[in-house]
């Protein structure tokens, strides 16, 4: 079991993180949403298992954060990461709930911006997930924009994804994160990636070709003083890859069973991927997990030429 080391916020390290950190090793923060809230048992921790292995492969720690009974985890035992696939009733937490998860010793899963927080306040400086959440469709009229947005503006970690997730309004969120100074790198692609799909129709604001160039590029960025974060877009292998074309369809058929169903609020990204993963016939999961894995491995390798 990991032990708390902070006597005023409840933190724990498991072994792993915690021998990485006083080697100086590099370390990539893994959010804990996907697990509890992106899949089923036992799915999800065959995925979660998978992912921190791809890590040790090229060389660095996986993190996997989570809160569990009140105490901040960065990086879970084999135990407790079986424990949190199997858990229910787990909280789906951000910037303005973290905190109360702990305070109220609740356990809880963390989504992108709780990630990023925790894995700062570890000095964690890379972080590996599937999608951003963003601008929603609609939301000139609904404001549903996610938190995630504004974290990368503030926090100073790269995150490693393959896009905005496409039920998104991908156009809207790439103009707020331009807005709020976040640079989008794209990895070897002229093309912004739409999460199951290698483009979205749209160009990258930027593109790099090698995590050392990813990492220098943050090097520079820290040498002038620039805070906030970084997205790396990281489309998903082409052999794994749902065509943006075909996509849409199914996007739009969720919409509507959403708006339908009277989903709102941080019910509609779970709502809508479970929609279609019915619709695809669970090939929207495939993808998902490819996607992920491939996002692991190259925030492995951007966490090393960081080092």
């Amino acid at each position: 079991m990991t032990q708390p080391i902070s006597p005023l916020l409840p933190i724990a390290y498991s072994k792993e993180v915690a021998s990485a950190k006083q080697r100086g090793a590099p370390l990539v923060a893994l959010e804990s949403t996907i697990i509890t809230h992106g899949m089923p048992y036992p799915g999800n921790i065959e995925m979660a298992r998978s992912v921190e292995a791809i890590i040790r492969e090229q060389g660095a720690v996986p993190a996997t954060i989570a809160v569990i009974h009140g105490t901040l985890h960065i990086g879970l035992e084999a135990g407790e990461l079986e424990q949190l696939a199997k858990a229910t009733d787990v909280m789906k937490v951000s910037r303005a709930d973290l905190a109360f998860a702990i305070a109220e010793r609740r356990t809880g899963a963390t989504t992108v911006a709780a990630t990023m927080i925790a894995a700062a306040r570890a000095g964690i400086r890379v972080f590996a997930t599937g999608g951003i959440g963003g601008v929603h469709r609609g939301a000139e009229e609904s404001f549903d924009i996610s938190a995630d947005l504004e974290e990368l503006a503030r926090t100073g970690v790269i995150v490693v994804c393959a896009g905005a997730k496409a039920i998104l309004d991908i156009p809207k969120t790439l103009e707020v994160l331009e807005t709020r100074g976040v640079p989008v790198v794209t990895y070897e692609s002229e093309e912004f990636p739409a999460f199951w799909s290698r483009s979205s129709g749209l160009r990258s604001p930027l593109s790099l070709n090698s995590p050392a160039a990813i990492a220098n590029f943050q090097a520079t960025r820290e040498q002038l003083g620039i805070d906030g974060g970084m997205l790396i877009a990281n489309p998903v292998p082409e052999a794994d890859e749902i065509p943006r074309e075909e996509m849409e369809i199914y996007i739009e058929r969720a919409l509507d069973s959403a708006e339908r169903d009277e989903v709102t609020g941080k019910a509609v990204t779970p709502y809508l991927l479970s929609t279609i993963f019915d619709l695809t016939d669970g090939q929207s999961l495939k993808t998902n997990i490819a996607l992920v894995e491939n996002n692991a491995r190259l925030a492995a390798e951007i966490a090393v030429a960081l080092g």
